[in-house]
């Protein structure tokens, strides 16, 4: 969406919603457009000074009066003697300024709020399937497989984007006459006031596992923002078989909808659960009402995964019998226990987005529910990110499957055989036995070469991502293709 869509406002307009320090600016200038990257900037653009993790929005207020801006919004007053407006926060401003720049989309639109370790493109992507079908009306979509609109997508760069383009967003959903919009909420993004001023009317949380221990010091830390979320949510609807569950209850204001399967003082707790192949079935307790349900992915996460779709739909107004109903015509998620064709080879290939130490676990644990071979899981682990999580999922790899594969993820800056080093280290005693390769096509490839009858092979890590990252390079690579590419050569050789 093109700023210039959009008519100039005052400064004063802008700033309505705004916490100021002090104003060395005329508040009836007009402005053309809102910035946070100079590279971006046009003449007439308010420049947003934000301090970020590589670099310093103000080091560039100079480069930003030199390419026009109309005005400049930074914590500490410009060298240059220039109209500027002094605020504690540049992020919480910006996303303050954005809303406003974009007339307040959030307000015009139901918005639902998914935060947690795992599960938050499954719950999010359900979620708006399920709102569309009960409702009639169309729901848009912010996370990690992409932005949805409708059926229109867009590409997404992070799980949860910076303000401004969450609030573009939410003005395209605005104006492409969504009433719903579902959005994953990061840690990341709760901690650096990506979301700050908006107010949800469903926050949920999925669970809460190790993850980003780059950048949370401590797991108390990385709960505490997640809790963020619920203290600007009317309403929740909490896992709370989690253990860092009242953390995000005592953050709620509004009322709670509380789900489990291990907790019978739940609002919401699932009963006689039935694991299949291809899908999960249980009988769902709650509102003094027992209702069966059946969900189209397997797997226990699958359980609690489903019950905070149907818990999130209650809170924002639709009745159980409809939501159930609507859940069962789901289809599934991309990367997330994604079965791909094999030609009827005799065993099963999974790719899921296992990324963290409690995702493969549980993936594995799914695929072992229903396996009549063995288990064999394929994976690695990203580089320039949490190194304390390694040597768990090796550990997990390796006690949980029949046979591990150790291979690459998205490197980025890190030499692969380092990062593969860090994750052998929590397999020096391994149950069962593995290989290392550490190009991924190739480890794929040998897996598929060796895979038995009734075996399920899990290639973990990646999910719906169809590249790689070395350095600061996306390579092309996707497993979908690695797959049909390794069964073509064979169908030719043959």
């Amino acid at each position: 969406m093109e700023s210039e869509r959009y008519k100039a406002l005052t400064l004063r307009e802008l700033l309505k919603k705004t916490d100021v320090c002090s104003v060395a600016a005329d508040m009836d200038i007009m402005i053309h457009g809102v910035c946070f990257d100079t590279r971006k900037l046009q003449a007439g653009d308010l420049f947003v000074a934000v301090r970020g993790f590589e670099s310093d929005g103000h080091l560039f207020i100079k480069e930003a009066i030199s390419k026009g801006a109309a005005c400049v919004l930074c914590e500490e007053s410009p060298e240059e003697t220039f109209p500027h407006v002094l605020v504690n926060d540049t992020r919480k401003a910006l996303a303050t300024v954005s809303a406003a720049w974009f007339g307040f989309p959030a307000s015009k639109l139901k918005l639902i709020g998914v935060t947690g370790t795992n599960g938050k493109t499954t719950v999010t992507t359900l979620i708006k399937q399920v709102v569309e079908k009960c409702s009639g009306d169309k729901a848009g979509l912010i996370g990690t497989n992409g932005n949805l609109i409708g059926d229109k997508e867009y590409p997404a760069n992070y799980t949860t984007p910076e303000s401004y383009e969450i609030h573009e967003l939410l003005a395209m959903m605005v104006e492409e006459g969504c009433r719903y919009a579902i959005m994953e909420v990061s840690s990341h993004a709760l901690y650096l006031s990506r979301v700050y001023g908006i107010e949800f009317d469903v926050g949920v949380f999925t669970n809460l596992s190790p993850d980003h221990q780059d950048f949370h010091a401590s797991m108390e830390d990385y709960a505490k923002a997640k809790s963020l979320l619920f203290s600007s949510s009317r309403s929740a609807a909490i896992n709370i078989d989690d253990e860092f569950a009242q953390i995000m209850i005592d953050s709620t204001s509004g009322p709670v909808f509380s789900y489990a399967i291990n907790d019978v003082a739940a609002d919401f707790v699932a009963k006689s659960i039935k694991l299949h192949s291809d899908k999960v079935d249980f009988a769902a307790l709650t509102i003094g009402k027992l209702i069966r349900v059946e969900f189209p992915i397997p797997g226990m996460f699958s359980v609690y995964n489903a019950m905070a779709v149907i818990a999130a739909s209650i809170l924002i107004g639709f009745d159980i019998d409809s939501v159930t109903a609507a859940l069962q015509r789901t289809g599934g998620v991309k990367g997330r226990a994604e079965v791909v064709p094999t030609g009827g080879r005799g065993f099963t290939v999974l790719i899921d987005y296992a990324h963290t130490p409690d995702a493969l676990r549980s993936i594995i644990k799914a695929a072992r529910s229903f396996t009549r071979g063995r288990v064999v899981t394929l994976f690695g682990c990203g580089g320039d990110r949490d190194k304390t999580k390694r040597p768990m999922m090796g550990a997990i790899a390796v006690e949980h499957s029949d046979f591990a594969v150790i291979t690459s993820d998205n490197p980025r800056t890190e030499e692969p055989s380092a990062i593969i080093d860090d994750i052998l280290k929590g397999i020096e005693q391994a149950k069962a036995p593995y290989n290392v390769i550490i190009n991924r096509r190739e480890a794929i490839n040998w897996a598929l070469e060796n895979a038995q009858q009734d075996d399920i092979l899990i290639l973990a890590g990646k999910g719906h991502e169809t590249y790689q990252i070395f350095g600061k390079d996306k390579m092309e690579f996707d497993e979908r293709e690695v797959v049909a590419e390794y069964f073509s050569k064979l169908k030719v050789e043959s």
